[in-house]
């Protein structure tokens, strides 16, 4: 069985935690892992091999956080612009083999129960081998109104529900004969390639097309698909394209421990909690507090008499919130971007396919940063129009070109590029390199980058 794993969304119900440039599915929420990587080691129990669908701007960090768990042969598959579910799946499903059984995923939910979860899996492919497309149906614990449910009558399949209003959810948990839609998926590829070009032809056409000119690399590990190519597939869910519609549709009960993760007063559960019922957090000094999520691990918080509160504390943003509230969080990711603030899409620190990169201060004339190079690695050889930059390694040995003079610069020494020169920093090292960068200049946003080569193909 192979892992389609899909990496989209922004997981804005989760800001400042989660951002365009660092979704939810890639912050280390639990003991320096992520969601994502939790759910390749929960697949991997019952899938041999890995198939992620990410944009191109997390590449290198989902490859990375992959690297970590021992899952660095999987293959990708960069979409420029999301399109929804089905055409993501549609363009994956037409590089894999047809008898190939996909077991399709999100990357940012939690499963609790690993072994109910693998008898799951273990039904499902069976359905899965006599032709049919599973989905996973989560035993409702009450009332939800955010989720989509599945009305069942046994392990057919009578239909998908829209969310619910509180009347109408009450009613379909007391019938016994609904589930939550968890949005996990199990099939063959040519049955789902087969029932999308029933039901959905325009999008496996347009993704045909698509696959056939999109660029691949490593043996078809990886597939970037054209811009284009990509705008053209019409955006639909997997549900809407395929699932309603399809007569080849079973369900299994899943009593699994899931969850989506999709506010903070979800994300709350999922913590060890005090005597008080506060998350545990060595930087919470609680006086009189109890029920609340307090996230932060920089500054000391100290709290008085706080109760069912939210607290999130970043090094750019504060969040401050009843955690019964937490759904309205959306609702300010609206309004900074409505201001033209990039909160909602850089965190302080920004992975990089050499390294990474941390904003220290930003101000209208200048920038100021810390830079980690990974050894063997080297930035785009670029220049800037708005600003120029000072250097200064703090570890590790930059080899610097700047012009067309190459050098190199060591611990507590510096260079300055002006504005408009052409200049590349590498680490020819075997340990990383860290410099602190002074941006000045009429304007510093990272747009102002001009590549003239680059060793990630970005462009």
């Amino acid at each position: 069985m192979i892992n389609l794993i899909l990496c989209g969304g922004s997981g804005t119900r989760l800001w400042p935690i989660s951002r365009s440039l660092m979704p939810k599915q890639f912050a280390r929420l639990f003991d320096g892992a992520s969601l994502f990587q939790r759910t390749v080691k929960t697949n991997s129990r019952i899938c041999s091999a890995q198939y992620i669908v990410s944009n191109a701007e997390q590449y290198f960090l989902a490859k990375d956080q992959l690297e970590e768990v021992g899952a660095d042969k999987a293959r990708f598959l960069l979409e420029p612009v999301g399109r929804n579910t089905a055409p993501a799946i549609a363009l994956a499903c037409l590089g894999l083999d047809p008898n190939d059984i996909v077991l399709v995923s999100p990357s940012d939910h939690v499963i609790r129960k690993a072994d109910a979860y693998e008898d799951c899996l273990r039904k499902a492919e069976a359905f899965a081998e006599q032709g049919f497309m599973v989905t996973f149906g989560i035993t409702p614990t009450g009332p939800e109104t955010g989720y989509g449910y599945i009305e069942a009558e046994g392990d057919d399949v009578k239909r998908f529900v829209e969310k619910p209003d509180l009347e109408t959810a009450k009613k379909y948990v007391a019938s016994g004969r609904f589930f939550w839609n968890s949005g996990i998926f199990c099939f063959k590829a040519a049955t789902f390639l087969e029932e999308l070009a029933t039901y959905s032809p325009d999008i496996l056409t347009a993704a045909k097309i698509a696959f056939a000119n999109a660029k691949k690399e490593n043996k078809d590990a990886l597939v970037r698909v054209d811009h284009e190519d990509m705008m053209n597939i019409p955006s639909n869910s997997i549900d809407y394209a395929v699932m309603e519609k399809s007569a080849k549709v079973k369900v299994v009960p899943s009593d699994i421990g899931w969850s989506d993760l999709g506010a903070f007063d979800s994300l709350y559960g999922e913590f060890d909690h005090d005597a008080n019922g506060n998350n545990i957090n060595a930087k919470h000094l609680a006086v009189g507090s109890k029920n609340s999520l307090v996230l932060g691990s920089q500054r000391q918080i100290c709290t008085i008499d706080l109760d069912n509160m939210l607290i999130v504390d970043t090094p750019d943003a504060l969040l401050v919130a009843p955690l019964s509230s937490s759904q309205k969080v959306k609702k300010v990711v609206d309004e900074l971007k409505a201001r033209g603030s990039d909160l909602p899409t850089v965190p302080q620190t920004v992975n990089r396919p050499w390294g990474t990169y941390s904003v220290l201060e930003s101000t209208d004339r200048y920038k100021m940063k810390r830079i980690v190079v990974r050894p063997g690695e080297r930035l785009s050889l670029q220049k800037h129009l708005h600003r120029s930059e000072h250097w200064v390694v703090v570890s590790g040995t930059a080899t610097v070109t700047v012009g067309d003079k190459v050098f190199y610069v060591r611990p507590n020494e510096s260079t300055y590029i002006p504005s408009g020169t052409i200049h590349r920093l590498q680490n020819e090292g075997r340990l990383p390199l860290v410099i602190v960068e002074v941006q000045v200049g009429e304007y510093t946003g990272e747009d102002d980058i001009i590549r003239m080569q680059d060793d990630y193909k970005r462009s």
